[in-house]
């Protein structure tokens, strides 16, 4: 448990750098300019080397499924109750789709290696890519619909180079090209700064952040179905399952993580409120510490 939280605590020290850097520099250091430079840039590196670090096989593919379809279980209704709530639509955008986008990359795959082991590893990262795929698809034309019309929104989903970037990155994986050991280093180098520039960006927005500039209405809201509707509808979807145990338990574990920072790259990137999201973001980090208590103890009781 210590490990994990260590592991958490350095990971995270690079928003305190973020923070730091804002606070020092003021507008020297440019939100919008990160933001740009993560999303077409280094987030394609994130993906691409993801995908290489695991062989993807068909047995393996009921992992994702059941992600999508938890997803498309919940976003219905989420996005039906968000026309009756809120009136602003970038309100009704965040609602929409910020809770359902979970940190299942810096979060999710250590924190699935420290409680489930090595095993692990192959079933998070296919989550991570489904993740991706909700993000910069369904993500990317919510968060648009906030600020631009339909039209501009579903352009907006073609210009995001990490999709065509994802579709080469599967026919390379599942058709076996053995990547070069120096253009491996190179990915990785990428992926590693697309990390780090991602927490980077999420400290330069808790600078100056008023979390009484956030609607009551739509905190409660977004932490309510990040961590009380969405986990119970993937327990009722895998009751059903004849899953084993442990892929049950990473997929509760990937949906019950925070919310992504990718959420802020959108908000910021189309003008949606971005640092009403990044207090979103921000609070369920720190409620997901005692959950991840509570996940501690769920799985040493099945495993012990």
């Amino acid at each position: 448990m210590m490990n994990t939280l260590l592991s958490l605590l350095f990971v995270y020290s690079f928003i305190f750098l973020g923070y730091l850097a804002k606070r020092i520099f003021k507008e020297e250091m440019d939100r919008r300019t990160l933001t740009l430079f993560s999303v077409y840039f280094l987030q394609p590196f994130v993906t691409v080397w993801g995908f290489s670090t695991a062989p993807l096989s068909i047995k393996h593919g009921l992992v994702p499924l059941y992600y999508f379809g938890i997803i498309a279980l919940v976003i219905i209704p989420t996005v039906m109750i968000a026309k009756i709530l809120f009136e602003d639509p970038k309100e009704r955008a965040i609602f929409s789709i910020a809770g359902l986008v979970g940190n299942t990359g810096n979060i999710g795959i250590p924190l699935g290696i420290a409680l489930f082991g090595q095993d692990s590893v192959i079933y998070t990262t296919l989550i991570n890519i489904a993740n991706v795929f909700v993000v910069y698809i369904l993500g990317v034309y919510i968060y648009s619909r906030g600020s631009f019309s339909i039209r501009k929104s579903l352009l907006n989903i073609i210009k995001i180079p990490i999709i065509p970037a994802s579709l080469v990155a599967i026919l390379l994986n599942l058709n076996h090209v053995i990547i070069p050991a120096q253009i491996e280093e190179f990915l990785k180098m990428g992926a590693y700064g697309g990390i780090v520039l991602q927490l980077f960006l999420l400290g330069t927005f808790l600078y100056g952040l008023e979390i009484k500039r956030l609607h009551l209405s739509l905190l409660i809201g977004t932490l309510s179905q990040k961590f009380i509707l969405l986990p119970l509808v993937t327990a009722l979807l895998l009751s059903f399952t004849d899953l084993p145990l442990l892929i049950q338990g990473i997929i509760l574990m990937e949906m019950m993580t925070p919310l992504a920072v990718a959420n802020i790259n959108l908000a910021s990137l189309y003008h949606c409120r971005p640092q009403e999201t990044t207090t979103l973001i921000l609070l369920s980090t720190l409620i997901f510490i005692p959950v991840l208590f509570f996940l501690v103890k769920i799985v040493h009781y099945h495993y012990s």
